[in-house]
């Protein structure tokens, strides 16, 4: 078995039951569709979590399906702020607590507002990294917000 992550802790701490899946994520530069692949996902299941910094200075979170774009705009509308762009990913592990290629949505070290794309309500389960490269949880759309303060909404191209 492998070793828990801290978004794996916070699951169990809450409840909220999950699935894991493994695969080779050694390099760190495998693409979230080819990662779909490897664990034998469709990747409209599978979704990527995206830093981004409001106008206003607030760091957001937006979690997407993994062969989709964000929409700066909508996401932007969506956390009521004027602009967003996207963090570099240098700065990814400061401000989250996790690696490129291993950023989750849940346990980062703030809490920070954390907006689906509202296709994952579509979904019985969904996909996404459990805090290291090589490793992803499923589970409910409905169980997102007792794991991470989060909403839904229209954030794709």
């Amino acid at each position: 078995m492998q070793k828990k992550t801290n978004a794996m802790r916070i699951l169990e701490q809450k409840n909220v039951p999950y699935n894991v899946y493994e695969y080779d994520g050694s390099d760190n530069m495998i693409d979230g569709v080819t990662v779909a692949g490897m664990i034998d996902k469709e990747p409209r299941l599978v979704f990527k979590t995206l830093i981004s910094k409001g106008k206003s200075g607030a760091y957001y979170v937006f979690v997407l399906p993994v062969a989709k774009e964000l929409s700066m705009k909508k996401a932007a509308r969506a956390v009521d702020e004027k602009r967003i762009e996207l963090i570099p990913v240098k700065q990814i592990e400061a401000v989250t607590g996790y690696i490129k290629g291993g950023c989750s949505p849940v346990g980062m070290k703030k809490a920070f507002v954390t907006t689906f794309d509202s296709s994952a309500q579509s979904h019985g389960k969904i996909i996404f990294n459990a805090g290291r490269p090589g490793l992803q949880v499923e589970i409910s759309p409905s169980d997102i917000q007792k794991a991470v303060r989060s909403g839904f909404a229209d954030i794709c191209e």
